[in-house]
């Protein structure tokens, strides 16, 4: 028994026992890239902390917060009133914290000829009015739509700015994340999606401009870029123990540095 104590005394003195488990569910936009990178700096700060991190669209990161699945939940857009009233009905409270802000790119291959399109003419190609290039000044070819899949932020939030709300043409194509629709754009010479500013410098895809404006930091951050938006960190009221230690550090001149490093715009003016 001594030797027992005296070894679990020696792990507590060098740290190793300290192992906390941050779980972090939701949005492909910032849990396939940003929230991987700023784990792994976080972890260099913080021996013994480990990560299970689930990007599968800002619903499920909503639903984890409210099942109690997991301690922050990513989303791209902010929750619905119906999550809000699901979630209070259960006891708990959706908190949300805006960690960076994105601009929706709308991508064509980099063999599509067309540099610019008009938030109509945006509208139109993804509700299915326009069906062929050649009705928007480009060449020939029937258009293919890629869009995300219902359980996404960027699906909910690109109908909410870019169309109006309008329901997606019956021919696009659902893809699970930012990755896929990039890598499915760069391969098809008709195709068209929108992704995040952390993936609009895939390889094979350009970023058009919509009425003359491009996503960049400095539109996103002027509200010029029609397509600019929060996105967010979901927790049940206050952060508390690991969990708030990993939103302060996103938050932070560090966290934010990486915010920017992936793509994506910090929440304010950094040194």
């Amino acid at each position: 028994m001594k030797t027992i104590i005296l070894l679990a005394t020696a792990l507590c003195a060098t740290g190793l026992v300290h192992a906390e488990k941050l779980v972090i569910k939701g949005s492909d936009t910032l849990g396939a890239k940003l929230v991987p990178m700023l784990a792994e700096d976080y972890k260099s700060r913080n021996p013994g902390t480990t990560f299970e991190i689930a990007a599968e669209g800002s619903t499920t990161g909503i639903a984890a917060i409210t099942d109690g699945t997991a301690q922050i939940g990513m989303s791209s857009r902010r929750a619905k009133t119906t999550e809000v009233s699901a979630a209070t009905a259960k006891g708990i409270t959706l908190k949300p914290m805006i960690v960076a802000f994105d601009g929706i790119g709308v991508i064509v291959s980099s063999k599509n000829p067309l540099s610019t399109l008009t938030k109509r003419q945006v509208e139109q190609i993804f509700a299915g009015d326009i069906t062929d290039w050649s009705q928007v000044g480009g060449t020939a070819g029937p258009i293919s739509i890629y869009t995300r899949n219902t359980a996404s932020g960027t699906y909910s939030d690109f109908k909410d700015l870019a169309m109006k709300k309008r329901d997606y043409a019956s021919s696009s194509q659902k893809m699970a994340g930012n990755e896929q629709i990039a890598a499915e754009v760069a391969k098809n010479a008709n195709g068209i999606g929108y992704v995040g500013l952390a993936y609009l410098a895939d390889p094979g895809i350009k970023t058009v401009s919509v009425e003359g404006s491009l996503p960049t930091e400095e539109s996103v951050i002027a509200k010029q870029y029609p397509y600019s938006r929060p996105t967010f960190y979901y927790t049940n009221g206050e952060a508390t123990g690991e969990a708030a230690k990993f939103v302060e550090f996103t938050l932070s001149d560090e966290g934010q540095k990486i915010v920017r490093k992936v793509g994506f715009v910090p929440v304010r003016k950094l040194n």
